[in-house]
């Protein structure tokens, strides 16, 4: 409700820190009617899956520090990549079907791999949750393990389906939106 208090300044240097999320503030009751939102309280909207989650900024212990991991934690993009922050937002998801591209992000070919899988991404909005897994980083060993991929494989596809645990994978020599949507249509039939 005061545009001035310290938690506002906190949540202005959480917005600064990550620009790539965009935020809003609002002290119209009209608005924080609308949203459901109490006062003091910053709320992150996923569109991807249509979720939210709320931090209550009316305790002492709420800075930027907070706010900017509370954001890194739970945000869900398009498609979001996999790393030990991301990690609790992903698993946390409603979303049952989960879809990794594992591969590089060093090679010549990964902007446009990327390119070709967030359009592919948009055609399951809200049915399976895409994910980035970067086979550089040795946190995502784990996950390569787990779907038995080597790096000589990549760049591989490979979807699970969190109740049953049910997986499949595709190696991949070229990633395009046609093999993604025929892999994601054949695993969902």
């Amino acid at each position: 409700q005061e545009p001035e208090s310290p938690g506002v300044s906190q949540f202005r240097l959480a917005a600064n820190r990550t620009p790539e999320v965009p935020f809003g503030l609002s002290s119209s009751p009209a608005v924080l009617s609308h949203y459901g939102v109490a006062a003091n309280t910053v709320t992150l909207f996923r569109r991807v899956d249509n979720d939210r989650k709320d931090l209550d900024m009316n305790s002492n212990d709420a800075d930027a520090e907070k706010v900017t991991h509370f954001v890194r934690m739970n945000e869900l993009r398009l498609v979001t990549e996999y790393n030990p922050v991301t990690a609790i937002g992903v698993m946390q998801s409603s979303f049952q079907l989960h879809l990794l591209l594992i591969t590089d992000k060093m090679s010549p070919k990964y902007p446009e791999r990327m390119r070709r899988y967030r359009v592919a991404a948009e055609l399951f909005k809200g049915k399976i949750l895409f994910i980035l897994v970067d086979s550089n980083l040795k946190s995502n060993e784990r996950t390569m393990s787990f779907f038995q991929l080597k790096k000589s494989q990549l760049p591989a596809l490979a979807i699970f389906h969190m109740p049953d645990e049910e997986q499949d994978v595709l190696t991949l020599d070229e990633v395009s939106v046609e093999h993604v949507q025929d892999f994601c249509n054949r695993f969902l039939q």
